[in-house]
């Protein structure tokens, strides 16, 4: 980051920081690690020269990863929702959140392996649970409670009735 962002997303982690941030560089368009800044002295979860802050760049939003200790984890209250254009795009972002250590929920949610929760949301589903017709939306809607990862093709059949 070449200047200071006005608002920036601060995550803690507990010592793997910059793991996570070159994960989701090497995963999400847009996304890029910036500087890693180490500890100028001891403190309560890490010594001198460990890494203490990340800023990377995640789908263009400013981030700051801080390898702060265990005592706070993430929860579902925070999460990152990504809109994908189609089935490829689903599959491929659920895959590597849900393949590289972390765990599946339902209608779409995922958390990586550091607790981090992921939306992964199509946008045929957005447009289908918000259709003005309100029983063609309920048969998304209800089609979707049913799943873990988001099928498009079943969301559009379920829309269609």
């Amino acid at each position: 980051m070449d200047t200071q962002a006005k608002m920036t997303i601060c995550l803690w982690y507990d010592g793997d920081a910059e793991e996570a941030a070159r994960f989701y560089a090497k995963t999400f368009p847009d996304s890029s690690v910036g500087a890693v800044f180490r500890a100028p002295g001891d403190y309560p979860s890490g010594k001198t020269g460990d890494v203490l802050t990340v800023e990377f760049t995640l789908m263009g939003i400013p981030c700051i990863g801080l390898n702060g200790g265990p005592e706070f984890t993430h929860n579902e209250s925070f999460s990152f929702q990504v809109a994908t254009a189609d089935q490829a795009e689903t599959d491929r972002y659920w895959n590597a959140i849900v393949g590289n250590g972390g765990e599946e929920s339902v209608c779409g949610w995922c958390k990586d392996k550091w607790g981090i929760s992921w939306q992964i949301t199509p946008i045929a589903l957005t447009r289908a649970v918000s259709d003005p017709d309100s029983a063609a939306a309920k048969r998304a809607f209800d089609a979707m409670m049913g799943m873990k990862k988001i099928d498009i093709a079943a969301i559009e059949a379920a829309h269609r009735g």
